[in-house]
């Protein structure tokens, strides 16, 4: 006997069935009818009628909205219903998007460029944005294969397109995938040129998708766009190659693209830079949409670089570059001696051997340091050269841009707001994301930041000295800035704003034993920066805490920065003594923070 259903509910089936009728893929049509049959047709049982129930709840979730453009453009897992990623979401994205071109170039054909990375559907959900923006009057070029997204941004540049589209869902699980916009060309002719969407184009845009009637009514023609060839990759490695410098290549890099789409193209761009010494984890070289050897394809997540670490010790690696699914974020692990005293019991571990993981804030302070020294040799100064960061990014690079007279950009959370910061030469967020070289690609971009750390440490190799002691240097001119997170993830996406909407009622007054003298409430803005799902505590100790929702996980996210002052003339053991300090108050603000977020 089925279970009672309300009026609702019987509504929410019409529409399920309304979208079967609709759906282009048989995988996702027969999906949602199995899910109607279980929630129709339970027996008496108690199981059945609990999995009926469960089944209403799931549908109730995929109906429960549409899809929106979030942090990095659309993201959700590959499932029937307006709410997930599948074929008909996709379509409408690529019509409204169409539209919203046509109608910003009128009596023009707009131009787009499309590319996609290895996951499941992902050529799919490009051969059908392909056909769809070609039916809307697009002139269309598609990249031949399976690449990284900063290929994507570049040859989008290059081109002069006006927009371009990658499917990927980055570094997010198996079972999801993702649509990212960018709009330049004639369409976007400021500082935003090449970028990511930010509003109001991504509410415009939404406009258009929200006029799409039925998915089958959508003119699709089977061809009439055109693919580029092999030279796309050629050209994408000729520009990375610029950043080139005469420095020494005397360096073993392990690699690893964590089953994504970077691997070769890795390869090619440090090979032409001359550096041959390159180990490749061969378990993870190919890409592979199911990413077998590790439980979350992000090189932050523990245990994500561990067979590349392993790799280190067995070959006696001098640096472990990793790079995540679509390749635009970059991860750096090094041999560090305090890591080694701090794990000597493990002994044949990698941290035993010294090997830890870089964080963002320290790969990116490092790098902004390099790109400030060339920006400053190459005759540049303040203004007109900046470089930026997001706000929940370490306050460390504002003082490196100071001391080289170049300015500084604190932005909102996300490349599409980094990448439109005006004469940027740089730009980083600590989630492991490095632009080095924005005339090239207006995005993070995890191969061309790879060349740059290679340069760096070679060159420190050559002089006998080390990434860690570059760090070290860094604090005794600034002051040691430590950095780190504390992420709660919901299964139940309605406590998330509840967690926010207690927090900012109830903040902590202090913090790890500091008192609490600022509290911001980032969505009514902040320093000029647009509103902001977020709040900032700062303490009298100038601890710093942002605690924010991801906007590409179901998490929520505090953004923890210590800064402890450092004499330019410390030694190594008074630099381990103060990063001890420093750890200790992390620990504490941890503490402090989950119970205020109501973790404990």
């Amino acid at each position: 006997m089925a279970i009672p259903l309300t009026e609702e509910e019987l509504l929410l089936i019409e529409e399920a069935r309304t979208w079967i009728d609709d759906d282009p893929e048989a995988h996702t049509r027969d999906e949602l009818q199995r899910l109607l049959k279980v929630i129709e047709n339970p027996d008496n049982s108690s199981d059945s009628k609990g999995r009926s129930s469960q089944a209403l709840g799931d549908l109730k979730d995929r109906f429960s909205g549409t899809l929106e453009f979030g942090t990095a453009g659309l993201r959700g897992a590959i499932e029937a219903g307006p709410n997930r990623m599948n074929r008909s979401v996709v379509i409408k994205a690529a019509a409204g998007l169409g539209a919203y071109l046509v109608e910003q170039l009128p009596g023009a054909t707009p131009q787009v460029v499309i590319g996609y990375d290895a996951r499941h559907y992902s050529k799919q959900f490009a051969l059908d944005s392909a056909a769809v923006l070609t039916g809307a009057g697009c002139s269309v070029t598609m990249l031949n294969h399976a690449l990284p997204t900063p290929v994507l941004a570049y040859t989008m540049k290059r081109l002069g397109a006006d927009a371009g589209i990658v499917v990927t869902a980055s570094h997010n699980p198996p079972q999801d995938n993702g649509y990212k916009v960018y709009l330049g060309g004639r369409v976007v002719t400021d500082a935003g040129q090449g970028a990511q969407i930010v509003p109001p184009y991504d509410r415009d845009i939404a406009k258009h998708i929200a006029g799409i009637g039925r998915v089958r009514d959508v003119a699709m023609p089977h061809s009439g766009w055109f693919t580029l060839d092999d030279s796309a990759v050629t050209k994408y490695v000729d520009a990375v190659l610029t950043l080139k410098e005469p420095s020494p290549r005397n360096l073993k890099i392990i690699l690893t693209p964590l089953h994504g789409v970077g691997g070769s193209v890795v390869d090619k761009v440090l090979h032409r830079a001359g550096f041959e010494h390159l180990i490749s984890v061969a378990e993870q070289y190919e890409p592979n949409p199911d990413f077998p050897t590790v439980s979350f394809p992000n090189p932050e997540e523990p245990g994500a670089i561990d067979l590349a670490l392993t790799y280190a010790m067995r070959f006696a690696g001098d640096i472990v570059i990793a790079n995540d699914p679509d390749t635009d974020r970059c991860a750096v692990a090094v041999k560090d001696p305090r890591t080694a005293a701090a794990h000597a019991h493990r002994v044949t571990t990698p941290q035993a051997a010294g090997w830890r993981m870089l964080h963002g804030d320290e790969v990116g302070s490092l790098l902004g340091n390099v790109i400030a020294e060339r920006t400053v040799a190459q005759g540049h100064s303040g203004s007109d050269a900046v470089l930026a960061n997001s706000i929940v990014s370490s306050r460390l690079l504002g003082k490196i841009a100071a001391k080289h007279g170049l300015g500084y950009s604190s932005t909102l959370t996300g490349f599409k707001w980094i990448s439109r910061a005006e004469n940027l030469v740089y730009g980083y967020e600590e989630a492991l994301g490095y632009c080095v070289a924005p005339e090239l690609v207006k995005d993070k971009d995890g191969i061309s930041a790879a060349l740059v750390v290679a340069q760096l440490a070679a060159t420190l190799k050559a002089e006998g000295r080390s990434i860690i002691e570059y760090l070290d240097d860094l604090a005794r001119e600034h002051g040691l800035h430590l950095t780190d997170q504390l992420s709660a993830r919901f299964t139940d996406l309605s406590k998330i704003p509840q967690t926010m909407t207690r927090l900012r009622s109830a903040p902590p007054s202090t913090i790890a034993g500091s008192p609490v003298v600022e509290v911001v409430d980032l969505s009514t803005g902040y320093n000029g920066l647009p509103p902001t799902d977020g709040l900032l505590l700062l303490t009298e100790d100038d601890t710093r805490v942002i605690v924010r929702p991801s906007g590409t996980e179901p998490k929520v996210k505090c953004y923890i920065e210590v800064i402890e002052d450092v004499t330019p003339d410390a030694d190594f053991a008074t630099l381990s003594t103060t990063r001890k300090v420093a750890r200790d108050k992390i620990t504490a603000v941890r503490q402090d923070m989950s119970t205020a977020l109501g973790l404990n």
